[in-house]
């Protein structure tokens, strides 16, 4: 699957406000992507504007993930990447049941709209699929974009990993063909 979006606009790193137009499109991953995918994440979550402390941050991901507990965990979920000219830069996973496992923008292109296209290939996906719902664990950092795709929260949770507790909420999203 690969659905091409050539004039995207994504934010720069050439200041605050600053647009450039860079081609992104957004493919399924597969295992060639799986160490790439661990990096990111860690990307993300260690370099992207967070509200989780150093010490929480740590503990979620101390270094990228990569090896074969990782493809494990990745193997058997629809992997959905986004690529731009400096690469990766952002994917999504969708398991059977409509769960959305992970779901990590590249901090440099956060804020530009490519989680909406992220998760518009996971919808159509999990449509086609028969889902009926969409499920997730969404990070304090995720919430507001899963709300903004119609996301409702569940329950707020904490979770303890290792000697830090860290706040997420399990959301849903009843899915409907006419959207």
């Amino acid at each position: 699957m690969r659905q091409d979006c050539p004039l995207t606009p994504m934010k720069s790193t050439a200041g605050p406000g600053a647009i450039m137009t860079k081609a992104l499109h957004i493919r399924a991953g597969d295992a060639s992507d799986y160490d790439a995918l661990g990096a990111l994440i860690y990307d993300a979550i260690h370099n992207g504007p967070s509200f989780y402390t150093k010490a929480q941050s740590r503990a979620w991901m101390p270094a990228p993930r990569s090896g074969s507990d990782w493809a494990e965990r990745l193997s058997g979920k629809d992997l959905f990447v986004a690529e731009d000219a400096d690469g990766l830069a952002g994917f999504m996973s969708l398991e059977p049941g409509g769960y959305v496992d992970f779901a990590y923008i590249r901090p440099s292109v956060q804020g530009s709209g490519l989680f909406r296209k992220l998760f518009d290939a996971v919808r159509s996906k999990a449509l086609a699929d028969g889902e009926t719902h969409l499920s997730t664990h969404a990070s304090l950092m995720a919430q507001p974009a899963f709300r903004t795709m119609g996301f409702e929260t569940l329950a707020h949770e904490v979770v303890a990993v290792k000697d830090q507790e860290l706040k997420r909420a399990h959301m849903q999203l009843a899915l409907r063909r006419d959207r």
